[in-house]
């Protein structure tokens, strides 16, 4: 007998997503336009701030946020070694470059000693990822933006509404990004937003995502009073975001009760440790340290289960190639670190399921 496909994460579409992007083709206004502009008024509402600015993926949102605060050639940006490889790209993409500093182990994100060692005379800004929707530790890394007058840019992709001390990540530094890709709480395909309280900057990432054009252009009789590119969302993918965000509340629920079942059925296996999530905070996935991380997932496998592995630390890439010693932490981490099943998809049966499986593994009865 097969068992049921438990899959790791998989996006879920609904026939109220088809109709809005079907009205959207119905009306032969597919390029951005009033939809965008309202799936934005949507975000600035759920996120509290006073601009969103959606755009073509997470990466571009933070180049386009970068870029808005005149960080380019000759600067640095300190960026987190455990993080997916497009926070230095697009680092890399406005012409700065990305400096890789270790992580801390309890919540895999960007150590504050290392930050405070890292800093030089070509640092901008600041870059911390909320990894699987954990804050960073927000409070000492602005204290330490304002000491040294550096900007910080939050890498929220994995944490849309989770929250910090009762505030939105990715609303707390000079600019927050979010993706909109499939394996996020919702999705819009591929897509991005930027959110800010300050509209000196909103009104340059606008521009800078548009050719430059300080409104929406004709494509000819245009003013360009500055260098742009073109990172224009769609009323198609706005439409489809606009009917996932109808499911934002309850699937935001079912990742914290999934995230719950893991931590108080794995409680007592020595040799696994699930990653905290604090009060307020929403798991993108849940998340787990084994030293048999690898054997754990071909256990899973085996009981077609799925599960993701962590990315290779940064400075492991080729792209961004350094020596390990500076990296104890991204290197013990990414070993034994893996995410565990966790689409919203999922009931408590199939969790309790993955659950029983792991303690089979572990010899827990």
């Amino acid at each position: 007998m097969i068992n049921k496909k438990i899959p790791w994460w998989e996006p879920e579409i609904k026939e109220l997503e088809k109709k809005m992007v079907l009205d959207v083709l119905n009306s032969n206004y597919i390029n951005e336009g009033e939809v965008a502009a309202k799936f934005e008024e949507e975000l600035k509402e759920i996120l509290g701030v006073k601009y969103a600015i959606v755009t073509t993926s997470g990466t571009t949102a933070i180049f386009l946020a970068l870029k808005s605060l005149g960080i380019g050639h000759g600067d640095e940006v300190i960026v987190p070694d455990m993080t997916f490889i497009a926070t230095a790209n697009a680092v890399d993409l406005c012409g700065a470059k990305p400096i890789l500093v270790d992580v801390e182990p309890e919540k895999i994100n960007i150590s504050i000693d290392a930050i405070k060692k890292t800093i030089n005379k070509k640092t901008k800004a600041i870059m911390p990822v909320h990894v699987t929707g954990r804050a960073a530790n927000m409070d000492s890394i602005l204290q330490i933006a304002r000491n040294h007058n550096l900007f910080v840019v939050e890498d929220a992709a994995e944490a849309f509404t989770s929250k910090y001390k009762g505030r939105n990540l990715g609303t707390i530094g000079d600019l927050g990004c979010f993706s909109f890709s499939p394996n996020k709480t919702i999705t819009t395909g591929q897509g991005g937003a930027v959110v800010t309280n300050n509209e000196e900057l909103a009104t340059k990432i606008k521009k800078l995502k548009d050719q430059g054009r300080p409104v929406r252009g004709t494509g000819g009789d245009d003013i360009y009073d500055s260098i742009g590119y073109n990172f224009k969302f769609t009323n198609l993918q706005a439409a489809l975001g606009l009917g996932q965000l109808n499911y934002l509340k309850t699937r935001t629920e079912r990742m914290k009760r999934i995230y719950q079942i893991y931590s108080e059925n794995l409680a007592d296996i020595k040799n696994l440790k699930i990653y905290p999530s604090e009060k307020g905070e929403v798991p993108q996935w849940t998340d787990a340290f084994t030293d048999k991380r690898n054997e754990l997932i071909a256990h899973l496998t085996s009981k077609n289960m799925g599960s993701r592995k962590y990315w290779h630390p940064l400075h492991t890439q080729l792209a961004y190639k350094l020596p390990d010693i500076n990296f104890p932490n991204s290197l013990d981490i990414s070993l034994k670190s893996l995410w565990l099943p966790s689409a919203f998809t999922l009931t408590d049966e199939d969790i309790l399921q993955v659950c029983y499986e792991i303690k089979k593994f572990f010899k827990i009865k």
